[in-house]
């Protein structure tokens, strides 16, 4: 369809994606001014509020992998598919309680900007040890995962792009780059966590319209019964249906576990300006991605009325957001722009932890290179645009790239962090051997096919967590645990 004719059609979404992207440019403007230091591109100069990162938090967790990815398994597993919803809210709340205030006590003592940097101050001391390999090693599993976050990501915004716009999905994977490279380049942290306010309230109202006109769509709420009279939808209401529960549990721990471990929902806490943003923080959190998750993970359960013999599961949202009988025209357009806030969210958070990591802890290390605002901005466009290169031909669904980032998160760095809080004993090499075997054990498995049985993330987390407590006993703590 020619441009003036989409915009004709499409006049809502076009108005609100020209708003949002003055937004975008808007913030990205006052987030430079805002980045005339390392601590202020990384992390707005540990100044942040409650609210603004607690939006903040959950939006960028809230991303594709929520509105395309998580909503579309629904359709495959049926209702035990909720067990991974309020294992998400659950995990917020812990991350809050008990992870939150002491990890950004912690950053501020070890003037920490990077996981690698928290490490290092935790567990070696020594701020010059630049090129120890406990931070180039954790520096580099840190760009691994995110760059399968970010294909995932850039899966989901591509087949959306694609649908809506009537273009291939190659040009709708470049679109998405486009987007998100110039404001994130350009604003760092305070940019991304400005934009993310405006993206939370996006993504509230939207995940609350798609659940509002699919249900309407599908018979109403109650329609859900109609699916247990029938036969070859039992699987729908079966805890072992549509995948062994012991393995979901795996599924929504591994995916729940980012939410303390990962290093885009870490950095929130190393920005906060206060234990009382803190505590305020705590609840925008919890409640906004209560909120969003509630709304979203039936949706896939409710296609089972609307859509028949889908087999990839990430064009569900896509698909039914293009059916006029099912969302209006204003809806889907709004709903389209909302969905592509969600999808920005997390690839510019993604993308700046995975820059900022990449360049101050694997490549600074190693070069005299001076202007490091500069080499960050340019270590944020070279991730993207690998990412998206990688998504035109994506390993895997959106939902299997997410859960195993988020595995390989949980084995590296779960003892450390979590431990490493609340432990006094812990040492360089303890969380360095945690990591290497933790690693294996989870590539071994799935190498092995065991994951059928068992998920993954069990014993990934077990021997990681085992060997960090062993090697932790067999020497002396490197550094004192601060008094917090």
């Amino acid at each position: 369809m020619p441009l003036l004719d989409w915009i004709a059609v499409h006049w809502v979404a076009a108005l609100a994606l020209m708003l949002y992207l003055g937004v975008l440019m808007y913030n990205a403007l006052l987030g430079r001014r805002a980045s005339d230091s390392i601590a202020g591109y990384y992390l707005g100069s540990r100044r942040m509020g409650g609210f603004a990162i607690g939006v903040s938090f959950f939006a960028t967790f809230a991303s594709t992998n929520s509105y395309i990815g998580h909503a579309g398994k629904g359709y495959q597993y049926g209702l035990p598919w909720l067990v991974m919803a309020f294992s998400l809210v659950l995990f917020t709340y812990i991350s809050w309680r008990w992870i939150g205030p002491r990890t950004r006590r912690m950053a501020a003592i070890f003037d920490a900007l990077t996981l690698p940097d928290f490490l290092a101050g935790r567990f070696l001391g020594a701020a010059d040890r630049e090129r120890h390999p406990l931070r180039i090693s954790s520096g580099l599993v840190i760009v691994f995962c995110s760059v399968l976050y970010l294909i995932a990501i850039f899966k989901g915004a591509g087949h959306l792009f694609a649908l809506f716009f009537d273009i291939s999905y190659t040009t709708a994977v470049m679109l998405a780059l486009l987007i998100v490279v110039v404001y994130t380049s350009i604003g760092g942290f305070v940019s991304v966590v400005r934009t993310d306010v405006i993206q939370g309230g996006l993504m509230l109202v939207g995940a609350a319209m798609l659940f509002y006109f699919v249900t309407q769509a599908a018979g109403g709420v109650t329609s859900i019964a109609t699916l247990a009279e029938q036969p070859d939808r039992a699987f729908l209401f079966d805890w072992n249906g549509g995948i062994p529960f012991v393995v979901l549990l795996g599924v929504a721990l591994s995916g729940s576990l980012k939410l303390i471990v990962d290093p885009r929902q870490l950095s929130r806490f190393y920005a906060l300006q206060d234990d009382r943003a803190a505590k305020q923080g705590l609840w925008v959190a919890v409640i906004g991605l209560t909120i969003v998750q509630a709304c979203l993970y039936p949706i896939g359960i409710y296609a089972h009325l609307l859509l028949d013999g889908v087999s990839d599961t990430d064009l569900i949202v896509p698909t039914l957001l293009n059916d006029t009988s099912v969302f209006p025209l204003w809806a889907a357009d709004f709903l389209f722009v909302a969905i592509v806030a969600a999808a920005m969210s997390s690839i510019d958070s993604v993308l700046l932890v995975a820059a900022s990591t990449g360049y101050k802890n694997v490549l600074a290390p190693f070069s005299n290179a001076a202007k490091p605002l500069l080499w960050t901005r340019v270590a944020v466009v070279a991730l993207a645009l690998i990412s998206a290169l990688v998504a035109l031909e994506p390993p895997g669904d959106i939902l299997q790239i997410t859960i195993f980032s988020g595995s390989l998160y949980a084995a590296c760095f779960f003892p450390a962090v979590v431990l490493g809080l609340y432990w006094s004993k812990g040492h360089a090499l303890a969380v360095m051997a945690s990591m290497v075997t933790g690693t294996i054990t989870l590539v071994s498995w799935l190498g092995l096919n065991l994951s059928a049985t068992v998920h993954e993330v069990f014993p990934a987390l077990a021997v990681s967590t085992l060997t960090y407590v062993l090697f932790s006993r067999r020497g002396s703590a490197s550094v004192q645990l601060p008094n917090l």
